[in-house]
């Protein structure tokens, strides 16, 4: 299975002086792949991201997922999750509610929603908290939990943009390894962006640099 596809891709961001954020990337994330795009800020990898997932309209190039076109699928048909950097948990929910959101929206029974909830809180190691509120947790508990609910549809691909960024140091490393070995667990394709080099490293299998919006070896 070829999994994601990237053929020159580019983003450009309007006004009078057009920037061209992203320059004609071409790249490939194979099905199971975890894939981390390692640069600083404002070097472009954050908007190859939503270019990829579809929350922006590339200016040129193509995305395919198994060998289909999907540039212009609309990005809630796409069947493509993401997680971003703060999480965007709905705090008013409880831990199972929030993991369950995008099944509850989806229309899936409440049987088969609860069991799904409950497969992704003891993957990536939450059991026992189902019914906590979001507010009570701390900042890495948080971060699972917002990756539970990504993985809960059982994406195609899994885009994270910079998901540790908001966690001290020493969580950012420990969860690192735990974020890596539950998309292994759960055989997800991953696309990762980060600015630090050993996150990077240890998420992904390979690591692609980004500067001035192209790949660099």
């Amino acid at each position: 299975m070829t999994g994601l596809s990237v053929e020159d891709l580019s983003v450009t961001y309007g006004g009078r002086r057009p920037v061209e954020a992203v320059r004609s990337v071409s790249l490939e994330v194979a099905a199971g792949e975890t894939v981390a795009l390692l640069g600083p800020s404002g070097c472009g990898k954050s908007s190859l991201l939503s270019a990829v997932v579809g929350i922006i309209s590339p200016a040129g190039g193509r995305v395919l997922w198994e060998g289909a076109d999907v540039t212009h699928t609309p990005v809630h048909k796409r069947g493509f999750g993401m997680v971003f950097q703060d999480g965007q948990l709905f705090p008013h929910r409880t831990v199972a509610r929030n993991v369950g959101f995008g099944l509850e929206m989806a229309g899936l029974d409440r049987g088969a929603r609860a069991e799904r909830v409950a497969e992704l809180l003891e993957l990536v190691g939450l059991e026992g908290l189902g019914e906590r509120p979001v507010t009570e947790l701390s900042g890495g508990q948080r971060q699972r939990v917002a990756l539970a609910r990504s993985l809960a549809p059982r994406p195609r691909l899994l885009a994270l943009d910079e998901p540790l960024s908001a966690l001290d140091a020493e969580l950012r490393g420990r969860l690192a390894v735990d974020v890596r070995d539950i998309l292994t667990a759960s055989g997800t394709t991953a696309l990762v962006v980060t600015h630090d080099p050993a996150e990077a490293e240890v998420m992904a299998s390979r690591v692609l640099r980004m500067r001035d919006g192209e790949l660099v070896p």
